[in-house]
């Protein structure tokens, strides 16, 4: 082997790897313009088309498919509109799994059982067990599982009735109805075949590379044309179809105005038209019940079951919250110092901005109030909350009860659930609101205005409050546990001042005999509940759906006059919550001014700000006083020695925040405001001027993405060091590992970054004698010099990296047989050479 390559040979090689790129890159480039271009772009035409209403655009869509007008704008929004559908064909997917696993509803399936079975089980005798079950079942204690388990029964009793009438009517043809019968057997197993669809071995052979053609083949082109129709079909059924029905509903009703003024008048007339399908397509199925028209009975039923289990969810996830968001914001006028006026004019000028914030608040209360529910039936006793859905219990499922449960039953929860909420805003809201301006008049409103002349700019207080302050707050676990214990302290009380201990928190005592008698009681229950069609999922669902209790039910003594104690209970829980809704409305907000006013005066801050400082101080406060009472019962020796403990540490932990969140952060955001912000912004005739405190605020940001990026990154010495200070944690904190290790090189190379262009500029040009304007541009620009040639000599050393990973690539290529190396030299004295040099190489 020669000591260097032939220049030829590595000419072939870069010519080889050239072309190589060159194809990829084509490939690569038609994939992107497949899938980012053709893809989005046709579904945005095709959507304009259908929605212009007149028939000159689907005349001119093949030439407006060619147009090049608002290419942009059409591919994000063609992208939106791809994401739609493929959100909804996933849907569609995820639900046929849900009713092939969980069983569809009884009244879509009680025509599709073997008559034979069906006369069998009619004529067998009950168990007296069984018989026991039906019958107590309705009078179990459930909160609204009554009205169901009766339609259940009835429905049960209907079809254990129809064989008997079928075998009265039709004695003198048995030879008839044992044909109808076997032709009944058939059509029910088409029908299962039919409905459960195996997509599995297909799913098997196609990969995502082979799917968007990151696997070199041109295959993909198939996909984006199937993609492109799919696109079509999903916008005329989910979108054209719906919309029209909707919209000559709405003008044939003369509403059409009044949508108009809702400013989402394709919105509320999409709806409308779902709704009007949902009614068509339940009148078509009992028409094909009545004509027995089996198979397109189940299809119509099955179409219901989509169209109610989207409504369902646009109402629950969309409405609902909407709803509460709102009325949140209506409650709360007086605290801003707004009005329904202002609202109003706010929601004309952007009418999407304003529902989504409205949408967000109210998702945002809806999450807090699940959470503080959990947060309940860790405390209270198994059975309390019987009138709320748990959404720990494993076999809650919400999809299976939208598929089940009928409409009427959605109703009334949406109602109670408005009603509830409602009034948990008025009185944790509204009526604390109306004390404060009662009792202090000037503590409200709140201040919500920005200023933007403000000394401090109000985005570097938002990142640093998001990015410092709640993060600190929300990540401390010791806030639910202090919320936990506050609730059962509540408890406690109200159960022994009401005699009702033991409705709200059990007997003690009995808990593991009550934990045994539960889960034999829930045995007995499956065991005693209906015979339901189909088995695994189903039959689970179907037991679920016809329990008589509460999951985990623990008896409790009732004492006397139960009901009035339950309304003192209801009162006293009112009481509580009003007077905690004043302190969290007044404690927060009135400390985080009077801090405030020690560093900015009489000038008016943000109430996020005041209030997110007040509330980090009261939670420092309740922390120091929980830990001092922890350490009472020790002995005054040991909260001393604790206490020099603690003092040492927190020593410790300021050094370090001063060097990690204050040194750091100031020097990286002066670094980011001269390399990139004073080039764009300030001109080479005007002086920049710097704000330490901002600059301050932005370092912290960019310190964070910078720590995130650097520990999802490989491996190396900064992320080594960053994983062992977290792991050491505040309470093992290593002082002099910190400040060798981490801040000395980080504030040394940052220093660095500073000081040596500064030199340079100020220092070493005005010597060389040239002008005072070229002096102003090598001050100015130096910065971003450095950066260019910082990055343009990492770039030539990665591309030399690369070449000499080719250059040994090309000589493993030509030289390199299986694992040994060839010796094409002539000469015998290099041949000893060659051999050495292959011996080594294994």
């Amino acid at each position: 082997m020669p000591s260097r390559l032939p220049v030829q040979d590595i000419f072939a090689g870069l010519v080889t790897s050239i072309g190589t790129a060159i194809r990829y890159w084509f490939h690569y480039t038609l994939v992107a313009f497949a899938w980012l271009g053709v893809v989005p772009l046709t579904a945005c035409r095709i959507y304009k088309c259908l929605f212009t209403g007149s028939v000159s655009s689907l005349l001119t869509l093949p030439l407006d498919m060619l147009s090049t007008e608002n290419l942009l704008a059409d591919c994000l929004q063609g992208c939106f509109v791809v994401t739609c559908t493929l959100c909804a064909f996933i849907s569609l997917v995820w639900l046929r799994e849900q009713i092939v696993h969980g069983g569809a509803p009884l009244w879509l399936e009680q025509n599709q059982q073997q008559p034979a079975n069906v006369a069998a089980r009619a004529n067998e005798a009950p168990a007296p067990g069984n018989e026991a079950g039906v019958a107590e079942q309705p009078a179990a204690p459930g909160p609204a599982a009554a009205p169901e388990e009766n339609a259940v029964l009835a429905e049960a009793l209907e079809v254990q009735a129809e064989p008997e009438e079928m075998d009265l009517d039709n004695e003198d043809e048995e030879e008839a109805g044992a044909e109808d019968a076997a032709d009944a057997n058939n059509a029910a197993q088409d029908d299962m075949n039919w409905n459960a669809l195996e997509w599995d071995r297909a799913a098997e052979e196609l990969t995502w590379e082979r799917m968007l053609g990151l696997d070199g083949s041109l295959v993909f082109l198939e996909h984006v044309f199937w993609v492109v129709s799919l696109n079509t079909l999903f916008i005329l059924v989910f979108a054209f179809c719906p919309y029209h029905i909707g919209h000559f509903s709405v003008v044939g009703l003369g509403f059409e105005e009044y949508v108009k003024a809702s400013h989402f008048e394709g919105l509320i007339t999409t709806i409308v038209g779902y709704v009007l399908l949902a009614i068509t397509l339940i009148v078509c199925h009992g028409l094909a019940a009545l004509v027995r028209f089996q198979r397109s009975r189940r299809l119509l039923g099955v179409c219901y079951i989509v169209v109610k289990v989207s409504l369902l969810v646009v109402v629950e996830i969309g409405v609902f919250p909407l709803i509460c968001g709102w009325w949140l914001d209506i409650c709360s006028l007086e605290m801003f110092d707004a009005s329904l006026k202002d609202r109003e004019l706010s929601f004309e000028s952007a009418p999407g901005t304003t529902m989504f914030l409205h949408w967000l608040v109210g998702m945002v209360y809806v999450f807090y109030f699940a959470s503080f529910i959990l947060l309940l039936r860790e405390v209270l006793r198994p059975g309390v909350l019987w009138f709320l859905r748990n959404l720990n219990d494993p076999d809650f499922n919400p999809v299976q009860e939208m598929i089940h449960l009928p409409i009427y039953r959605h109703l009334r929860r949406f109602i109670l659930s408005v009603v509830v909420f409602g009034s948990i805003v008025l009185l944790m809201l509204w009526l604390p609101i109306r004390i404060i301006k009662h009792l202090l008049p000037s503590f409200l409103p709140y201040n919500v205005m920005l200023y933007s002349d403000a000394p401090v700019s109000e985005l570097s207080l938002e990142l640093l409050l998001l990015q410092v302050v709640l993060p600190a707050l929300l990540e401390q676990g010791h806030t639910r546990q202090w919320l936990k214990g506050l609730v059962r302290a509540w408890t406690v009380t109200a159960g022994y001042l009401l005699d009702l201990h033991s409705y709200l928190l059990g007997d003690q005592e009995e808990n593991d005999n009550n934990a045994n008698n539960n889960q034999q009681a829930r045995n007995n229950n499956n065991n005693n509940a209906i015979p339901v069609v189909g088995e695994g999922l189903h039959a689970a669902h179907q037991a679920i759906l016809q329990q008589g209790g509460p999951v985990g039910f623990q008896p409790y003594h009732r004492p006397m006059k139960f009901p009035l104690r339950i309304v003192l209970l209801i009162v006293f829980m009112c009481v509580t919550l009003l007077l905690a809704s004043l302190v969290c409305l007044t404690l927060p907000v009135c400390a985080g001014r009077w801090l405030m006013s020690f560093w900015t005066g009489s000038a008016k801050i943000h109430e996020l700000y005041t209030a997110a400082c007040g509330l980090y101080v009261c939670w420092l406060s309740i922390r120091a006083i929980t830990v001092l009472l922890a350490w009472m019962p020790q002995g005054r020796r040991v909260i001393l020695l604790k206490v020099q403990e603690w003092t040492l540490m927190i020593l410790k932990t300021l050094i370090v925040a001063v060097l990690l969140a204050g040194v750091i952060p100031l020097l990286l955001g002066l670094l980011f405001e001269l390399v990139i912000v004073a080039p764009l912004r300030v001109p080479l005739d005007q002086t920049p001027l710097f704000y330490p405190w901002q600059d301050w605020a932005l370092g912290v940001l960019h310190a964070k993405i910078i720590a995130a990026i650097t520990l999802m990154g490989p491996q190396w010495w900064l992320k080594t060091v960053i994983e062992q200070v977290y792991a050491n944690g505040i309470r093992n904190i290593d002082l002099h590992f910190i400040i060798r290790k981490l801040a000395a090189p980080v504030i040394a190379v940052l220093l660095l970054s500073l000081c040596v262009p500064y030199v340079i500029a100020a220092g070493i040009v005005p010597l060389i004698g040239v002008t005072q304007e070229m002096e102003n541009l090598v001050q100015r620009r130096i910065y971003p010099f450095l950066l260019m040639v910082v990055m343009l000599m990492g770039i030539l050393s990665f591309q030399v990296r690369q070449f000499k990973r080719l250059y040994e690539h090309i000589k493993n290529d030509k030289y390199l047989v299986g694992q040994r190396l060839v010796n094409y030299e002539r000469k015998s004295g290099k041949s000893s050479t060659a051999t050495h040099s292959s011996s080594s190489q294994e």
